[in-house]
């Protein structure tokens, strides 16, 4: 009987707990779960487009009655790396600026993807020899400048591609968050790439056969680009038709909303602020849940020989 009770309520506090996974309004406080509403539920007006990616629902500081909890997984053909596990440090050749790798070599990957967190009088290091780099701005503004000196500002939702060896610098007064992506460059002859300054909203919708999600691609798709950076736009409901298998690997940052990733035999609660490592051939799907729409940022190798 006592090992009967001793089981019920290893399921009811499993079930409290996975409740409250799905209530981004409340968090983990010191008077236990859904004490109060999250202290990230400031004015909305003050909010930035993608406040959830650096103020995350569950936050180190939301999870300090879980020791020792995280929901980052790594795996031989995937991975979830979530805020509470992201680990920043000074990043190399950059002045004033933190970094949190997420996706590395050392995974399997062919690419690096790390949010680069620039603080007061801050600048940008330059890639490796012969690395093309992208940057999505998450939060805060910054000063593009190329080699001849002119300017760019890049706010929240502005991106630049650069090619390999493309002398630039990126200084922020106060304080930004970038996501960054950068791979070699697998160059291909009388092919040249450019630098690329834009906006998402610039970017028209792309048709989507037998899908229901919303599509814009960020860079050209000419044959000079050896990847692609995708934003998808998900309603709550919406998922993917397809459950997609293929060479291509793929590094992803969730910027809004939440939902159920499947990677391999694994289904996954995520939401804005996870980032995903998905190597060839992972079976992968998504589906958009909650009351707020998706957002993900892409990275996709494109236009070359797998061999």
């Amino acid at each position: 009987m006592r090992m009967n009770t001793l089981s019920a309520f290893r399921q009811l506090a499993l079930l409290v707990f996975l409740i409250s996974l799905s209530l981004p309004n409340f968090s983990v406080g010191s008077e236990g779960f859904c004490s109060g509403l999250s202290i990230y539920d400031t004015d909305s007006n003050s909010r930035h487009l993608y406040w959830k990616v650096t103020n995350p629902t569950l936050s180190p500081s939301h999870l300090q009655d879980l020791p020792g909890f995280t929901r980052s997984v790594y795996r031989r053909d995937h991975a979830l790396i979530t805020p509470e596990s992201h680990v920043f440090s000074p990043l190399p050749d950059w002045t004033n600026t933190l970094g949190a790798y997420l996706v590395t070599p050392a995974m399997g990957a062919h690419f690096v993807m790390y949010l680069a967190k620039m603080q007061e009088k801050s600048s940008s290091g330059a890639p490796p020899h012969n690395a093309e780099r992208f940057v999505f701005v998450v939060q805060g503004t910054v000063t593009l400048t190329n080699v001849s000196g002119k300017s760019h500002i890049l706010m929240v939702d502005s991106y630049a591609y650069f090619p390999p060896n493309f002398g630039h610098s990126l200084t922020c007064d106060a304080s930004a968050t970038l996501a960054v992506f950068e791979r070699r460059y697998g160059s291909l002859d009388n092919h040249i790439t450019e630098l690329i300054v834009g906006s998402t909203d610039k970017q028209p919708l792309l048709e989507t056969p037998g899908e229901v999600f919303e599509l814009r691609k960020l860079l050209p798709t000419s044959l000079a680009y050896d990847f692609n950076i995708h934003i998808m736009d998900f309603l709550p409901g919406e998922f993917l038709n397809v459950k997609e298998v293929h060479y291509n690997q793929h590094g992803l940052l969730l910027l809004e909303g939440q939902g159920i990733y499947r990677l391999g035999d694994s289904w996954y609660p995520v939401q804005a602020g996870d980032a995903i490592w998905m190597a060839p051939f992972v079976p992968q799907w998504y589906a958009a849940l909650g009351k707020t729409p998706t957002r993900y940022l892409l990275y996709k190798d494109v236009n070359r020989n797998p061999l």
